[in-house]
């Protein structure tokens, strides 16, 4: 080995990275062409310059396509091809299956994109996120908008998909507003969650719809297509204390139990009292919802109400407008009171929405706005898992449909 030689320095590994880079991106392309072109031959009938008569079309020279793969972006030189046809024209144009027109990157890129996208992400930080993925390729934002288009028909099939063989038992219903832009003008418009319990104890999103209000007409309209698609027999709803949202689940379903969320009843109890009572109330009101019985929780009712009948009475007026609907819970298992107190579950759900909408500003229209929320269930970026307790979710459910009159008991069903 030569002095000079041995002095040569090395390559960067950024510089060797970058190598294997090109090389694996040359072989990418020399793989993708030579498939094509056998996809032409078998298309043909015979391969190029061969003769016969098995052949049914010509090839018609090539043309440059750009392309974007898991190994980044590539120039192809897409052969052409026409077939023989009986038509008027006698000839038919060739479009290859293994890259398909118009389709300017695989499903992988599309998917890492999608993915991106709806976890929070705007175009440019996908853009520099995924560099080494495009290599270069166009991204704006109109091709994210065409990318997310593909989740429109599906979300068509699962707003309006049978939902009889869920057989769901309970249902959290709860509002949230989002952004969107309507005639010009950016304004908040909310958007209706319904979220379900099945009998196996997991959690199913069943429709969000964007509606004008949350009045008793709008959730009346919300109820009665998820009865209309086959939720004809839940035994409970863990509602706020939206009087519309009640009415309308009373009048879709009139056997169901109501569960008020304490949560926010105890909102609601801040907005009648000081706030320098805001810590003894809130101390007060949990020795009622984190009672061990509903007995207990009964009598700690009483001493709040002896407590505060005095000095905030519009306290315990509240507290009274939300009844025994505030103790519904303690009728079921114990291991699912958590669950059944509020509606954070569905809160939650809204939070992530929110946060996955922040990067938007505003979204162009309610269709806009529901397709995007949906694929966050599509995508995988929400997961939901099953409630505490849902062991006991048929036995339960059986035995409150029993009495509500929804089924008959197994010995009289003969």
């Amino acid at each position: 080995m030569s002095k000079d030689a041995a002095k040569t320095p090395l390559p960067s590994r950024a510089e060797r990275r970058e190598f294997l880079e090109q090389q694996l991106r040359a072989r990418t392309r020399e793989w993708i062409e030579m498939m094509v072109n056998e996809e032409l031959d078998v298309a043909l009938g015979l391969g190029r310059y061969e003769r016969g008569a098995e052949r049914r079309g010509y090839r018609k020279g090539k043309r440059r396509r750009s392309f974007t793969s898991g190994t980044g972006r590539h120039e192809l030189q897409m052969p052409r091809g026409e077939y023989f046809d009986p038509g008027p024209d006698g000839t038919k144009q060739w479009h290859s299956r293994l890259i398909p027109r118009y389709a300017r990157r695989t499903a992988e890129v599309e998917d890492a994109l999608v993915q991106s996208y709806l976890s929070g992400t705007n175009t440019r930080r996908i853009k520099r996120a995924l560099s080494p993925l495009l290599n270069g390729a166009a991204l704006s934002k109109s091709t994210i908008s065409r990318i997310v288009a593909r989740l429109s028909a599906e979300y068509d099939h699962w707003r309006q998909r049978d939902l009889s063989g869920e057989d769901i038992a309970i249902l959290f219903l709860d509002g949230f507003h989002l952004r969107i832009r309507l005639g010009g003008k950016v304004e908040k418009i909310p958007v209706l969650g319904a979220l379900g319990v099945r009998l196996d104890g997991r959690r199913v999103m069943l429709a969000l719809e964007v509606r004008t209000s949350e009045s008793a007409a709008a959730w009346t309209a919300v109820s009665e297509d998820l009865s209309r698609r086959g939720v004809t027999a839940p035994i409970l709803a863990v509602i706020d204390g939206n009087p519309g949202l009640r009415q309308a689940v009373k009048t879709t379903w009139p056997w169901i139990e109501v569960q008020r969320c304490t949560r926010h009843k105890l909102e609601n109890l801040y907005t009648h009292a000081p706030k320098r009572h805001y810590d003894e109330i809130k101390e007060n009101y949990q020795a009622i919802i984190y009672a061990d019985s509903e007995a207990l929780a009964r009598r700690a009712y009483r001493r709040f109400e002896k407590k505060w009948a005095k000095d905030c009475p519009a306290v315990v007026k509240s507290l009274h407008e939300g009844g025994d609907e505030l103790l519904t819970f303690f009728t079921y298992p114990q291991r699912m009171w958590k669950m059944l107190r509020t509606t954070n579950g569905l809160e939650r759900i809204n939070g992530e929405f929110r946060r996955r909408v922040k990067t938007q500003g505003s979204l162009p229209n309610g269709n806009a706005a529901l397709q995007l929320l949906y694929g966050l269930f599509a995508g995988g970026m929400i997961v939901l898992r099953r409630i505490d307790g849902w062991q006991e979710m048929a036995r339960i459910t059986q035995a409150k449909r029993i009495k509500h009159g929804l089924i008959k008991p197994l010995d009289s069903a003969a």
